[in-house]
């Protein structure tokens, strides 16, 4: 740089302190001036050949029963195919909350199925359905899709679901994964002596709201998630007014009557792998209903448990949970020096318990979430 031009801006300096007081040298002296906002050049422009997509599309299939069927297909037609059972009071579109680790589940290769349970979303409610039903309409739905055998997942409350399916149709049944989900064995929840409209009563102003029936804690690991909470509540919305049933409890208060059906189904003849995935936070489906479903599942079922996790453990680990579906149950999810991977158990626990890595995709680990609506 010509010394005379360090001299020109030394004075500048000197001036700038002796006019205002400040040791701050003018920004035209030490920094270029920002762009303004402008849109990509035109050189660089890209205009897609296909739509992007908005979520899962909802589709309805007649059954032999002469019921329609709604039920979302995502993914290849060459896939693994996942049936995904959601917790209690989803729609078939549900899934769409998982779609914040899409890109790895695409990644996977594995294809999202999820058929819609009585009286929810699109769904006409019949009083006389059971869980039997819902698991034979299931089947009918990966008879006419073209699946034989698929690995399950179920969510919260489609634990009672996944149980009845794996007992009607074991060789079904690739793996089974039961997540955050509710036992049909045990004891029953206290809301079972309520009368029918009792329960009504008391669930009214949840469904009536999804942002009641959707709340989490404000230090739930959701948070991080930008648009969750937003999806989760348009699920509610969808579950419960669809069709213009305008917030009618009694599909809910129906399905959670069903769950205190007992005993629950015979799962003794289940050879596929279980995995049961439970959140030491949890309180909706504690940590104490591991042993439940150990006692009703033959063999040994692995288990995941977080201690960074309540009743969101689903989506806090669904990486975990995609990797699991996909086959790889030998290998852990983690974040190491800023990057995610999927290495051997063997190489990622240690990492993970001398701090060295994370649990999960780093996505967690620098993840704002959703702001506070006003």
């Amino acid at each position: 740089m010509p010394r005379t031009l360090v001299t020109g801006i030394a004075a500048t300096a000197v001036a700038t302190v002796l006019l205002t007081g400040s040791g701050a040298v003018s920004a035209t002296a030490t920094a270029t001036v920002p762009r303004e906002p402008h849109a990509t050049d035109v050189h660089r422009v890209r205009i897609q050949d296909d739509f992007d997509s908005l979520g899962p599309e909802v589709r309805g299939m007649k059954l032999d029963s002469g019921r329609t069927a709604h039920y979302i297909d995502e993914g290849p037609r060459d896939g693994k195919p996942v049936l995904y059972l959601g917790g209690t009071g989803t729609s078939a579109r549900v899934a769409h909350m998982t779609d914040f680790l899409r890109s790895t589940r695409e990644s996977l290769g594995l294809r999202l199925i999820s058929v819609e349970r009585n009286g929810f979303g699109d769904t006409e409610f019949d009083k006389s359905l059971g869980k039997a039903d819902f698991a034979k309409d299931a089947l009918q739905v990966l008879d006419r899709i073209g699946v034989r055998k698929v690995s399950v997942v179920a969510i919260s409350g489609g634990g009672p679901y996944a149980a009845e399916l794996a007992s009607l149709a074991p060789d079904r049944v690739q793996s089974l994964h039961l997540a955050a989900a509710l036992p049909p064995y045990g004891a029953k929840r206290p809301y079972c002596s309520m009368s029918d409209e009792e329960l009504g009563k008391s669930l009214e102003k949840q469904i009536a709201d999804p942002r009641v029936w959707w709340a989490f804690p404000d230090d739930s690991p959701t948070k991080r998630i930008p648009g969750f909470a937003d999806t989760a509540f348009e699920d509610g919305a969808r579950t419960y007014n669809q069709r213009g049933q305008k917030s009618d409890p009694a599909p809910q208060v129906h399905e959670q009557k069903l769950y205190c059906q007992r005993p629950g189904p015979d799962l003794s003849k289940l050879t596929a792998p279980v995995t049961i995935y439970s959140g030491k936070k949890d309180t909706t489906v504690p940590p104490s209903t591991i042993d439940t479903w150990k006692e009703h599942l033959p063999g040994d079922p692995a288990v995941r448990s977080y201690a960074d996790s309540g009743h969101d453990v689903q989506y806090r680990h669904w990486d975990q949970i995609l990797v699991d579906l996909a086959g790889h149950t030998d290998r852990t999810v983690i974040c190491y020096r800023g990057h995610s991977s999927m290495p051997p158990a063997r190489i990622a626990d240690p990492l993970v318990e001398k701090g060295r890595a994370t649990l999960g995709s780093c996505a967690w680990q620098k993840s704002d979430g959703d702001g506070p609506v006003d």
